[in-house]
């Protein structure tokens, strides 16, 4: 009957509703807790008494390194010598290959630094004499390019001394 004065109590719901919340609560503790473990940085190896830095496993990522980048320098000087690039040219891609090296090998982000960024950071020595006499005149100066062969050896000298 419509105007019926009898009271209806709560609409109930059904325990599959409470289970399903607490499902949906324990994947996101889980999902948070994966996120952290993934995430986390990982402890580096090491051979008992040695610093990460004296393992063999390091030194050979290292060497490794040096000597792909020891290729690419060779590339590039045997390029310019059969005239596949010009010197301005060859010293710009020496000068691209030295800098992603020293990215590579140290995180120092020297692509993108200009030279003065790299000596206010106090960069090795070697980097800063090659990038100041042979890559930046020869690619920002008017006139002839500077011999890209002694370009090569400064890049040689960085990849062979770089800390």
């Amino acid at each position: 009957m419509p105007g019926s004065d009898e009271l209806y109590p709560p609409a109930q719901y059904g325990w599959g509703w409470m289970l399903l919340a607490i499902g949906i609560l324990a994947l996101l503790v889980l999902g948070a807790w994966l996120l952290i473990v993934l995430t986390r940085p990982r402890r580096s190896l090491s051979v008992a008494g040695q610093t990460p830095e004296q393992s063999p496993l390091f030194v050979d990522v290292l060497s490794q390194l040096r000597t792909e980048y020891l290729d690419r320098i060779q590339m590039v000087e045997t390029d310019y010598r059969e005239r596949k690039l010009s010197a301005r040219n060859a010293n710009l891609e020496l000068s691209r290959v030295v800098r992603a090296f020293v990215n590579e090998y140290s995180g120092l982000e020297a692509p993108v630094l200009a030279l003065d960024d790299l000596k206010a950071r106090g960069v090795h020595p070697a980097l800063i004499d090659a990038m100041g006499r042979h890559y930046y005149p020869s690619i920002f100066r008017q006139g002839p390019a500077i011999d890209p062969v002694a370009g090569a050896e400064a890049a040689r000298t960085v990849v062979r001394t770089w800390h």
